[in-house]
């Protein structure tokens, strides 16, 4: 069960200047991990003739999502210690829904993955998060 409720997770998601900037909005936490929502912003283009979001963009969503999925579980955020990201599509302006759960827990990391979806749906990016976990003393 999560240790942190859906209004614990977006209070503590919202610490970040940076979440704030991109507009994280929980929208549901299970078992099974969170859903979270990014509303989009102009800033996020990087090319200004096509419209897209830039990847690093995308790279973050990934990232954060998956370590609050994490940190639902554990009560905080933990480090990232690796991180890789599949780009599947270019993700035009709209708001971007990230799915990320934990995919195991061991005694010094965890593994978590995370999905983002575009406005209608569609996989624009996905990844897996190493992540540092709390040494118990």
């Amino acid at each position: 069960m999560p240790k942190m409720t859906k209004e614990e997770l977006q209070a503590r998601i919202r610490v970040a200047k940076l979440h704030q900037w991109l507009g994280l909005e929980v929208l549901e936490t299970s078992e099974d991990g969170i859903v979270v929502k990014a509303a989009w912003r102009e800033e996020w283009v990087v090319n200004p003739a096509r419209g897209y979001t830039h990847g690093g963009i995308l790279a973050t969503l990934v990232d954060v999502v998956a370590d609050y999925a994490l940190a639902a579980q554990l009560g905080a955020p933990a480090p990232t210690v690796d991180l890789r990201v599949d780009y599947h599509k270019a993700a035009m302006q709209g708001d971007l829904t990230v799915r990320a759960k934990v995919l195991r827990r061991g005694a010094t990391f965890a593994c978590c993955e995370s999905f983002v979806y575009d406005k209608d749906g569609e996989l624009v990016a996905s990844g897996r998060g190493t992540y540092a976990l709390p040494q118990q003393k």
